[in-house]
């Protein structure tokens, strides 16, 4: 089957006073629009991983995850979109959540393991399809070096410079992409990432070791609100107000303390009068499925 992974995704402006204020042009790159569910950041992760598996005449993608996953659900749409089987192997305990619903209509047979056992993702490969030669492995996230290839064509797409880039950091897949593709167009602009986790700073790490070429970018690791999953009232206000506004969806995971940094940082006059940045949407909006109690 031929594999369509042609990606579209818009810039739009967002307008603001605060921006206006401080003499900001802030755009955001809607990769939220690729594909209702395969969307943002796991649809560029997933191209290549897609192709090589194809390559290799692989049919079955077997993957890693939390209940909530994104990624899990990404690839459970792509392999339905292309053709491909799909497991996902979850950490925890089995349970039932909209997102683990919408793998599994997607087609995704979902085997849950204990949190200790999730850390050795080879071995559970190796334990529950060693056996099965059309078994593809797929890291959790899709960390690799096929992702960040995936990922470093979103600087092909754009059409003039930006003196910043922003985008949140989960694996630190994204942020190498970037990395690598502002490295490869000889772009002045500064990347900054926003890790995710408390303690964010082991992403430099992770970042790093799928950089083609040194880089210059920052981690700004102060807006995890607590850790991965975590919330506080004032990124629920803000996610609120910001969707209320501009009539785009955020998460509470990725997107939406982003998106709170640029508005922070740009209140506290981090970046010089006239520039211009650009905020990635990373998609995974369906992630505010598993937190639709907070928001109510």
């Amino acid at each position: 089957m031929h594999l369509d992974l042609e990606i579209f995704s818009p810039v739009h402006q967002i307008k603001n006073k605060l921006f206006d204020e401080r003499g900001l042009s802030v755009y955001i790159k809607r990769d939220d629009l690729i594909h209702p569910v395969i969307s943002g950041n796991k649809w560029r992760k997933l191209k290549y991983l897609l192709k090589k598996a194809q390559f290799q005449n692989k049919t079955h993608l077997v993957t890693f995850g939390g209940a909530y996953s994104n990624h899990l659900l990404a690839t459970a749409a792509a392999a339905a979109r292309f053709g491909f089987k799909a497991s996902g192997i979850v950490r925890g305990e089995g349970i039932t959540n909209d997102t683990l619903f919408m793998c599994r209509l997607h087609g995704m047979n979902l085997i849950f393991t204990d949190r200790d056992s999730y850390r050795e993702k080879p071995g559970l490969f190796n334990k529950y399809f060693g056996d099965d030669d059309q078994a593809f492995f797929i890291d959790e996230g899709g960390a690799s070096p096929e992702a960040a290839r995936g990922c470093s064509e979103l600087v092909d797409e754009l059409t003039v410079h930006y003196d910043h880039i922003f985008c949140a950091s989960g694996t630190g897949t994204m942020a190498a992409g970037i990395a690598n593709g502002l490295t490869q167009h000889k772009l002045s602009t500064q990347l900054n990432t926003i890790p995710v986790f408390k303690n964010g700073s082991f992403i430099a790490h992770e970042i790093d070791r799928l950089l083609t070429a040194p880089a210059n970018y920052r981690l700004h690791t102060d807006y995890h609100f607590g850790g991965y999953g975590k919330v506080n009232d004032d990124l629920i206000a803000f996610i609120k107000q910001f969707i209320a506004q501009t009539g785009i969806l955020i998460d509470p995971v990725y997107t939406g303390k982003m998106l709170y940094a640029v508005y922070d940082l740009a209140g506290k006059d981090y970046f010089k009068p006239g520039s211009k940045i650009l905020a990635v949407h990373s998609g995974g909006i369906w992630g505010l499925l598993g937190m639709k109690d907070k928001f109510i």
